[in-house]
């Protein structure tokens, strides 16, 4: 569909939660600007250009001016319901930040392995997933990536307290590459 005039073109539809999110952004962008001074260095006999702190200093001065706005084009828009409903969901999904700090706890205890089968296990039945084909693809899955990133790319990640009980034999094995 074409629209008919520029008015039409550029008129804006204020979404739900669209104040709340340009309240926060403008809030963060401000935030970084405030830490600018602190954070950047302007070194001495260095052209302007070559400033360490000149495209942090422009992209946080975008953020704080496309942020304002946002948070006024939002605020100038006609209201829409269903703005809290919205700002539930996005708090709803802080749910899975919980669910990741305390993976990164468990893993020391556990070790990779077991912790990562778990948690792809439990996060698997917790999107809804209930068969026993998703089930076994995710305890899969977890096995892979733990062979993968412990036994092929080396990636150094603390070995759990739990091999500390396995015979000598397997602990050397599984401190290496479980």
């Amino acid at each position: 569909m074409i629209a008919k005039t520029l008015q039409d073109m550029f008129k804006r539809y204020r979404r739900p939660g669209d104040v709340v999110f340009a309240v926060l952004f403008l809030a963060f962008a401000v935030f970084l600007l405030s830490q600018l001074g602190d954070q950047t260095k302007v070194v001495k006999r260095t052209k302007w250009f070559a400033q360490p702190g000149l495209w942090p200093t422009i992209a946080i001065w975008c953020m704080v001016v496309f942020g304002f706005l946002h948070w006024l084009s939002s605020a100038l828009s006609d209201r829409s319901s269903g703005r809290w409903t919205e700002v539930g969901f996005w708090v709803r999904s802080f749910e899975y930040v919980a669910y990741f700090l305390i993976y990164v706890l468990v893993v020391p205890q556990l070790g990779y392995l077991p912790s990562t089968m778990l948690f792809a296990v439990f996060l698997t039945l917790r999107v809804g997933f209930r068969g026993a084909n998703a089930i076994g693809i995710a305890a899969l899955f977890g096995f892979v990536v733990t062979i993968v990133f412990r036994g092929f790319l080396q990636v150094k990640i603390p070995a759990g307290a739990v091999y500390e009980y396995l015979p000598d034999s397997v602990r050397a094995f599984a401190l290496t590459y479980l």
